[in-house]
């Protein structure tokens, strides 16, 4: 097994990509930290994580708030005593150009998605240190490497993600922890799939998001987790401060 010996923590594990994530690291040997803001949904992660043969821990927490994210980790350190692999895969879409946007949704967009990879990474490094080093994956968008339409505070989000992935590389690569990220296009999440469902036409909706990819349909979330395994397996160890494009030719 890739990740046997290992503790990964996963923001956003409650659904989607975090959730199909956590399940394929816990298969791989990892203890996995389920992070969310639902307890409900992080429940059923675990849930289906023990239902499989692996080892979870559910935490509530709320990744923009720096006393939660504290607490995230003071919670892994206590249940597991260490800390190995930190996915940083929270995040929202807030959708529109820059003009229709809000303050409010800036605000909530950042928090969300920029501020709390910042905040896993400022309070995650020094456990990761203690453990003797490890890797941090942060999870980008093709949003951040290109314009894309009615997706302006999003793109920013991203683009930053990607910025503060080099830097946090450069800054702890003698000190035994990679840092990269991950840039998805689109991806067949349940929050996808309800903003498909909700549009007045749903298989026009579908099609359109299938056509933005070369390839002709919608990734899947073990796309993207497969992708996020050899990140953080020893396999990569060579690899920091860049990241691994899964948008089936989108940023083509």
């Amino acid at each position: 097994m890739k990740l046997a010996g290992k503790v990964a923590l996963i923001t956003g594990a409650g659904a989607g990509i975090g959730q199909e994530t956590a399940r394929l690291f816990a298969k791989e040997g990892a203890s996995v930290v389920v992070v969310d803001r639902n307890a409900e949904t992080a429940t059923e992660t675990v849930k289906l994580i023990e239902a499989e043969g692996g080892k979870a821990l559910s935490v509530i927490a709320d990744v923009a708030s720096s006393a939660s994210v504290r607490a995230m980790f003071q919670s892994t350190q206590e249940a597991f005593g260490a800390l190995h692999i930190l996915f940083n895969n929270a995040g929202i879409v807030v959708q529109g150009r820059v003009e229709d946007s809000s303050e409010e949704d800036w605000n909530a967009q950042i928090g969300t998605t920029l501020t709390s990879v910042f905040l896993g990474c400022k309070y995650g490094i020094p456990l990761l240190r203690a453990s003797g080093g490890g890797v941090i994956l942060n999870m980008a968008s093709v949003a951040g490497m290109m314009g894309i339409v009615d997706r302006a505070v999003y793109s920013a989000a991203k683009g930053g993600v990607i910025g503060l992935t080099r830097a946090v590389a450069l800054d702890h690569a003698k000190e035994g922890i990679r840092c990269v990220y991950l840039a998805p296009a689109t991806i067949e999440t349940p929050s996808l799939r309800d903003r498909i469902e909700a549009s007045p036409d749903p298989a026009a909706a579908r099609k359109a998001f299938e056509s933005r990819q070369p390839v002709g349909r919608l990734g899947t979330p073990s796309d993207v987790a497969y992708a996020a395994l050899y990140l953080v397996s020893d396999e990569a160890s060579f690899v920091t401060g860049s990241g691994l494009t899964v948008d089936g030719g989108m940023a083509v």
